[in-house]
């Protein structure tokens, strides 16, 4: 199969036609092999219009998603980014592409040591990975420059208002199994400014400050 067209054509039709018009997020899709993301029975599929469940009850985004959470961003380069939610470890892949150094946070360790395995064939070397509990954040390694969560949560996680960093900017699905609405926060002077993206449906943020587990 060729993976280089299939790439290409995803980020024309699927990014670009919708308005991902920022270089960097492009040139980061085009070079990440999402295919290595990908279970072996849908990997056929990686570069398709819609997410793929990846195990443990978890999805890969579709390409799109992961272009505009990307792209709300406003990466420069130079950042400290904390992603919750590791998954496929693709979105961590592309952040890895345009930061300076990403952290991440999976609720399920298998998938953790999965996605671990894959960026470091890749040589994604300025990403750090544990298993836990997202909505806790990483205190340790606060405060972040960007947060951006890949889950949905009631409201956002408090633990990850106190580690980003003023001027910072955090990008998260907020409520509940099939209403969620895509946000921005961007946190000036220790005043938080809320835009709303667009509605989405993702997996919910299980964890103490997210969706309880049932």
């Amino acid at each position: 199969m060729d993976y280089e067209t299939l790439r290409n054509r995803m980020v024309q039709e699927q990014l670009v036609s919708r308005g991902i018009h920022d270089e960097k997020v492009l040139h980061a899709f085009l070079r990440t092999p999402r295919h290595l993301f990908i279970p072996e029975a849908v990997k056929i599929n990686a570069y398709s219009d819609f997410p793929l469940a990846i195990g443990e009850g978890q999805t890969i985004s579709q390409p799109y998603i992961v272009a505009l959470m990307t792209q709300q961003l406003e990466l420069t380069g130079n950042e400290k980014v904390l992603e919750i939610g590791t998954g496929s470890g693709y979105q961590t892949a592309i952040l890895s592409e345009m930061v300076k150094e990403v952290l991440s946070v999976e609720r399920f360790e298998s998938l953790a040591k999965k996605a671990a395995a894959i960026l470091a064939d890749l040589g994604c070397n300025n990403v750090k990975l544990k298993a836990g509990d997202g909505s806790l954040g990483w205190p340790e390694e606060a405060p972040f420059d960007r947060i951006i969560v890949t889950a949905a949560s009631p409201k956002v996680p408090l633990p990850l208002i106190d580690q980003l960093k003023n001027g910072g900017k955090l990008i998260i699905p907020i409520g509940e199994s099939y209403s969620q609405m895509l946000t921005k926060i961007e946190k000036k002077e220790n005043n938080l400014i809320s835009t709303d993206i667009c509605a989405c449906v993702f997996v919910p943020l299980i964890g103490k400050f997210g969706t309880k587990n049932e």
